[in-house]
């Protein structure tokens, strides 16, 4: 397996450009990543990268060799599912990624459930709300919200989730109502958004009468992490938009209110997002549907009760 396994690092290395960034993730040091490196190249009699103090560029030996390494990696997935699925024997390890909200309510409440059910399978669950690429962090499957725009990826659709723009009864009292998103624009009321580093300026696609039209709103509040966002909205420090699902009992209890109620956002999208090859695998399969079945379970619940604020 050492061969395998020094064939795996160099094609980490190879797509995240990075020994660090590979060892992090083969869950090993960057010494061990180069030594694997090293003893690769030792028995090819080539040199796979170009190395320099600041860069590591695959060479044209490099490149030719990373294509038939995937197809030697994907040959040992097939053989394994193969194995997996005639033996009933489902293990290994499953790489995950949701974000914040998603994942603390939908999905990892459940894995421990899973685990029970098949204990020979591992689960690595990474919260973020940051964007996530899939390929390049190594993950098996991913569950996104909101537009997707890599469509190299097996998109399975969870749930459309409607959303709504609200704020906490002090806010509304001290700054006004917005009936439409045209009295979002400007200085009239503070946006609270959900933004990462690098990305555009921030816009919400709202309906009108005329069809959805995106409105530019600003504020003094920025963060990359969700419930952060609905914090401040709790303490009247502005107006959020959140899928229905994360807010629902501030919406119940009334310490959120909706706002902007002439023009409702659109809803969301929750998908899980899977490699095609990935879709080969039987533990990926079993833990997606386990998981999907019970996300939609949730999700309807969540929100039970509440009207559709549109």
């Amino acid at each position: 397996m050492s061969y395998v396994n020094n064939i795996k690092m160099f094609v980490r290395v190879f797509e995240l450009g990075s020994m660090s960034a590979a060892a992090r993730d083969q869950r090993t040091s960057p010494a061990v990543a180069s030594a694997r490196i090293a003893e690769l190249e030792k028995h090819l009699g080539i040199r796979l990268f170009n190395r320099t103090t600041r860069r590591l560029q695959p060479t044209e030996n490099g490149r030719l060799f990373y294509d038939g390494a995937r197809r030697v990696l994907e040959a040992i997935d097939d053989a394994e599912a193969a194995v997996m699925v005639s033996t009933q024997m489902l293990k290994g390890t499953i790489f995950i990624a949701a974000p914040l909200g998603v994942g603390r309510r939908f999905v990892a409440p459940h894995v421990p459930s899973f685990k029970d059910e098949y204990p020979q399978i591992d689960i690595r669950l990474r919260l973020s709300d940051r964007n996530i690429d899939v390929i390049a962090e190594g993950l098996d499957m991913a569950f996104h919200l909101g537009a997707l725009d890599d469509s190299t990826l097996k998109m399975r659709l969870v749930a459309d989730c409607p959303r709504v723009l609200c704020a906490a009864p002090a806010y509304v009292a001290r700054r006004g109502d917005p009936l439409t998103g045209a009295a979002l624009v400007g200085d009239r009321h503070d946006c609270l958004n959900l933004r990462f580093p690098g990305a555009p300026e921030f816009q919400w696609t709202l309906r009108t009468q005329e069809g959805p039209r995106r409105f530019e709103v600003t504020g003094p509040y920025e963060t990359d992490d969700g419930d952060v966002l609905t914090g401040w909205a709790l303490d009247g420090r502005g107006i959020v938009m959140k899928p229905i699902f994360e807010v629902a009992d501030h919406l119940r209890s009334g310490d959120l209110v909706p706002v902007c109620r002439d023009t409702p956002p659109l809803p969301v999208q929750l998908t899980c997002l899977t490699q095609h090859r990935r879709l080969r695998d039987p533990k990926i399969r079993a833990f997606t549907d386990f998981i999907v079945a019970r996300c939609r379970v949730d999700l309807a619940r969540a929100t039970e009760g509440l009207p559709a604020f549109a």
